[in-house]
């Protein structure tokens, strides 16, 4: 199989490979290493993500940095004023790996501001009197904003999944050389676990995981979309999901694990399948095709089970 490798909405498995420097695996492994692609939730049963039930990106970044052999300060919450002078604090020792931040907010994007940015991960390199300058993975180097403006998207108040704004990590320490492989290896009970469904993880009220969750979606696919989650599943989730579960099937191969990079292949393919049709209003095909992906995040955890056990 020919694996991807492009564009596409990686924000933080970008940027802690930017922080990590030359010790950093590529991009791919890290995503894999956050546990994003074993599984599927329907937010509050109404938002689709190709990610599991009760995942999100900070809690997905600090499994990726511990599997790595890597220690970090993470620090969160106080006032504008207070995480300003933790960041001025911070970069002095290094590059600042800052979010969740409000994509929305980030006002060196085209089209800003808006209320539907999402999250979003960036490396800060400098605080120049009045002006941040940071990496912004989502195709920007060396991006400023004033220091104003860099807060305001800092606080982070519309991404859900965060309840402390200013969240940042820094001072990153390689305590010890880990490969790619041994992590890859380490991380596997904790994606049979996501498989498996989780629940001392928070979620709203009415989220669905898994099969039950693609099947939902399915029928609310069947049964028209409003634009506003067509947008959202043709801009962001079908884009990041598909990716993920490329990745997984290549990191699962390069493990000898043949059967489960087969069952994520096979994910992958039917998600990034859903594009064109979602894209262009044909709900049946897109239906469909989540019915017959419905099934396989339970043959992905068979597989990955039969190896540990």
């Amino acid at each position: 199989m020919t694996y991807y490798i492009g564009s596409g909405p990686y924000c933080y498995a970008n940027s802690l490979a930017m922080v990590l420097g030359e010790s950093s695996p590529p991009p791919a492994v890290i995503e894999v290493l956050t546990g994003s692609p074993f599984g599927f939730e329907l937010l509050g049963g109404t938002l689709p993500l190709f990610d599991p039930y009760g995942w999100d990106p900070d809690h997905g970044l600090d499994a990726a940095i511990a599997l790595l052999g890597v220690r970090c300060a993470r620090t969160a919450g106080g006032t504008a004023e207070e995480a300003e002078e933790r960041l001025r604090e911070a970069f002095a020792r290094g590059p600042a790996l800052v979010g969740p931040v409000d994509m929305g907010l980030l006002l060196h994007q085209p089209g800003t501001p808006t209320t539907d940015g999402g999250d979003h991960f960036v490396v800060v390199l400098e605080v120049e009197d009045r002006m941040v300058v940071f990496h912004d993975p989502h195709g920007h180097a060396y991006a400023t904003l004033p220091v104003a403006d860099f807060l305001a998207a800092w606080e982070a108040k519309a991404v859900g999944y965060t309840h402390t704004p200013y969240v940042m990590r820094a001072g990153f320490v390689q305590e010890r050389k880990v490969s790619a492989a041994e992590a890859l290896r380490r991380s596997l009970p904790d994606a049979e676990r996501w498989l498996a469904g989780r629940h001392d993880r928070r979620v709203p009220p009415g989220t669905l995981a898994g099969r039950a969750g693609v099947e939902a979606l399915a029928a609310r696919v069947e049964g028209g979309l409003d634009e506003g989650l067509r947008a959202f599943l043709g801009h962001f989730a079908i884009r990041v999901g598909a990716r993920r579960l490329s990745d997984a099937a290549h990191c699962l191969e390069s493990l000898g694990l043949s059967g489960a990079a087969s069952v994520a292949a096979g994910q992958a393919r039917l998600v990034g399948g859903l594009q064109h049709p979602l894209v262009t209003g044909d709900d049946r095909v897109a239906a469909d095709a989540l019915r017959r992906l419905a099934p396989t995040y339970e043959r992905l955890l068979t597989e990955l089970s039969s190896h540990s056990g």
